[in-house]
């Protein structure tokens, strides 16, 4: 079925409107005929079972029928600090990343980004086609939300917004250097389990500088070994995320 989304709670037996996007989608795209039915996915992360009742003046109209909690979340809210990447790489790694299960993305400014940000206008151009791709990449996957892609943030900020989580990591080309193995990369990542809440900072081309990664270290970021291989920035975060998934998803 056709997953959608809905901003708010919805109530048992309500009659839900989608309107704008998602009534065009659904009465000239898919073409949907009374009594066909949807999931609609609520800002509490409740799944709801929708049969079309009908179409209204610029709105599809579905009475609510069933009701679950989504299953294809993770236990924990992820959330990706991407340090921002050439050209067009950052709509990949945001499409796999919710994917793959993060509930969030920040992009982050750190000392080796190359991509300058122009003017407000431009960037709000690039956070709305990020936040679509989110959107869609949610739709195909099953998600039983929208993950959200924040504004970008400078490397203080983005510290600063980790500092809210449990557990955060830091993946780290040298992280021989620091004396982290590959061996006590696993038991970092087998304690994230649960933690309500986790972190991945991943740099961009480049890598992080080093006193970046003992800033990270200092506010309470854990480095880790993602391998013996260096691996590209559109790489490394989609790695961290599929051993995170491996590590915490729920049977």
């Amino acid at each position: 079925m056709q997953h959608f989304y809905i901003d708010r709670e919805i109530l048992p037996n309500e009659q839900i409107e989608l309107t704008g996007e998602d009534h065009n989608h659904i009465k000239n795209v898919l073409r949907m005929k009374r009594g066909e039915k949807v999931v609609i996915n609520d800002i509490k992360g409740i799944s709801h079972i929708c049969a079309l009742a009908g179409f209204g003046e610029g709105c599809s109209c579905f009475d609510e029928e069933e009701s679950f909690r989504c299953k294809t979340e993770l236990p924990a809210d992820i959330v990706l600090f991407q340090g921002v990447p050439k050209k067009d790489k950052m709509d990949l790694i945001i499409e796999k990343a919710v994917e793959l299960g993060v509930s969030r993305v920040v992009p982050v400014l750190t000392k080796r980004v190359i991509v300058k940000i122009e003017d407000d206008k431009k960037e709000a151009k690039k956070l709305e086609r990020w936040r679509a791709i989110s959107k869609s990449a949610a739709m195909q996957s099953g998600r039983g939300i929208i993950p959200t892609v924040d504004r970008v943030m400078t490397f203080k900020q983005a510290l600063d917004e980790a500092g809210k989580l449990e557990k955060t990591i830091i993946p780290y080309e040298e992280s021989e250097k620091l004396g982290i193995t590959m061996k006590g990369s696993r038991e970092i990542v087998k304690n994230l389990k649960g933690a309500g809440s986790i972190g991945i900072f991943i740099g961009p081309e480049g890598g992080f500088e080093t006193a970046e990664v003992e800033e990270a270290i200092r506010t309470g970021a854990m480095p880790v070994s993602l391998g013996k291989r260096i691996l590209r920035t559109e790489t490394a975060g989609l790695t961290a995320l599929s051993i995170i998934m491996f590590s915490i998803e729920e049977d």
